[in-house]
């Protein structure tokens, strides 16, 4: 049935019904609605009392088979973790990556070239990416990206600054110690404040199989063939705001790279594990079961009674969560928080994996420096409206304002927010507000899928590269058959997305960008 909505403003409605425990804030305008079956499944998120102040949806909410929370959402609770809200990909999120390449550089020649060079460099779809060390493995898990650049002796710019939670999930900015996950059954220990959170390899091994953690030796490195996941060439073609992109050094004429992948198989298995999903393919059941069978965890009698509870969710139309107190609770967080990690590695070894590229066909290092990378499905520790609460972002970003954020340029400007849309259309760069409460201080992570297409949809693969064309914007590998569904068609108008996020005060816009090439599977 229609749902009655409570226009707040030309760009932000509230959704109540006599169900619903909370009441949901959709920052839409009418032709950014969703449709009724993706406002039913934020009615049965509000309808939960663990639910924390309000249910926050973005404007590029949309459903997604097999799920049963929508992209583009904020769920808060004070004291539970909800593994089904988020999607099982922890820490699938995107990278800003600033070069020295000009118009000189980029010929529409040198950027055939390159392109041939990265679809071998960046794979999309491969078994075996690039192999790493199991200790490197565990390394990740515990301390993130740091150990990675160590290891690669990567050479791009800020890689650690500039990365959220200085590329660690245990960094306390996200998970303070007094959080409530540490204990001693787990063997948390801590020397300095930076270091409370870091568990040991003994606790990685009682959250995660390690037979999860030896596939992730193999899957770094590797694109993904899921969903939209790219690697962008973009040119900046607009200033909004002089004074922001000054700090961030960014000017118009400018290339970029945006790099939008997660934390491969390795974060998908820890999180099947945890969470009441159905697998899609047989693979994933086998694997699965194979995990539990050879865990070595010290909690063999949690992990058994955690299998039967999540077993009887499985069909269940509400949300299975588990308290922060509780032993499971803790390895949860620690099973998310460790292969959440490999998604800035992902990005890390994809980004000196281009750089490498770069200077092969080019001739020069691009001097890669990375403005920010923020993920997009992630859980953190957060003080809302007075209240300390577990956060769940699915597709979505954090976007702080300056008086949120510790960082000595982003504590002046904001966080940086990173909004793009189809292959072939503008995407935005902005910064987040210090007014942005109803959304947890969050913004969408692009512009999302439209209710009905556009009419003019691809029929195939020859008709979307012609619109490509028509574009000026080259696609490169492009694989699947479901690539067709990346065309603007399908995607809500990034323009009315950006006047929406301003009207709100979601995020500032500090700069324009026009896409020159991507790559895709």
């Amino acid at each position: 049935m229609p749902y009655k909505i409570k226009n707040i403003s030309i760009h932000k409605k509230e959704l109540r019904t006599s169900q619903m425990k909370v009441p949901a804030l959709l920052h839409v305008s009418d032709n950014l609605m969703p449709n009724d079956d993706t406002l039913a499944e934020i009615e049965q998120v509000a309808t939960d009392g663990r639910v924390f102040h309000h249910v926050a949806a973005m404007s590029d909410v949309h459903s997604k088979k097999g799920r049963k929370n929508p992209t583009g959402t904020v769920v808060a609770s004070e004291h539970f973790l909800f593994p089904q809200i988020n999607d099982t990909a922890p820490n699938c999120g995107m990278r800003f990556l600033k070069t020295n390449l000009t118009d000189k550089d980029l010929s529409p020649e040198n950027i055939e070239k390159l392109f041939n060079e990265l679809i071998e460099k960046i794979p999309t779809k491969k078994y075996i990416g690039t192999k790493i060390p199991y200790s490197l493995v565990m390394d990740i898990c515990r301390k993130g990206v740091a150990p990675v650049k160590e290891f690669f002796q990567t050479r791009t710019k800020n890689e650690i600054e500039n990365t959220f939670a200085s590329g660690n999930f245990f960094n306390p900015t996200v998970i303070p110690a007094q959080a409530g996950i540490q204990s001693s059954e787990l063997g948390f220990s801590a020397n300095d404040e930076m270091t409370k959170n870091i568990p040991t390899e003994k606790d990685i091994l009682n959250a995660i199989p390690k037979l999860f953690l030896r596939i992730g030796q193999y899957r770094l490195g590797i694109l993904g063939a899921a969903g939209n996941h790219f690697l962008d060439l973009m040119k900046i073609t607009e200033i909004k705001d002089p004074e922001i992109t000054q700090k961030f050094g960014l000017f118009s004429g400018q290339y970029i790279f945006l790099l939008h992948t997660g934390s491969g198989l390795l974060g998908q298995y820890a999180s099947y594990l945890y969470t009441p999903k159905r697998k899609e393919h047989l693979s994933q059941k086998l694997v699965l079961e194979l995990g539990k069978m050879t865990f070595a965890t010290e909690f063999k009698d949690i992990m058994r009674y955690l299998s039967r509870q999540i077993e009887k969710y499985k069909d269940r139309p509400e949300f299975f969560a588990y308290s922060e107190e509780t032993p499971e609770g803790k390895m949860f967080i620690t099973s998310h928080n460790a292969t959440a990690n490999h998604g800035f590695a992902n990005r890390t070894i994809l980004t000196h994996h281009l750089d490498q590229a770069i200077e092969k066909v080019l001739g020069k290092n691009p001097e890669l420096e990375l403005l920010y990378d923020m993920p997009h499905v992630y859980i953190s520790r957060e003080n809302h409206f007075g209240r300390d609460a577990w956060v769940h972002r699915n597709g979505t970003v954090r976007a702080n304002g300056p008086a949120r954020m510790q960082h000595p340029i982003f504590s002046q400007t904001g966080e940086p927010v990173f909004i793009p849309s189809s292959m072939s259309t503008p995407a935005y760069i902005g910064v987040g507000t210090d007014e942005n409460e109803s959304t947890f201080f969050s913004a969408s992570h692009g512009t999302g899928r439209r209710k009905d297409p556009e009419k003019g949809t691809p029929e195939n693969k020859d008709a979307l590269f012609a619109r490509m064309d028509a574009k000026h914007v080259k696609l490169f590998n492009a694989k699947s058959k479901g690539v067709i569904m990346q065309d603007r068609a399908y995607y809500k108008d990034v323009e009315e997305v950006i006047s929406g996020m301003v009207d709100n005060k979601i995020i500032k816009v500090v700069a324009k960008m026009e896409p020159v090439a991507v790559l895709m599977y």
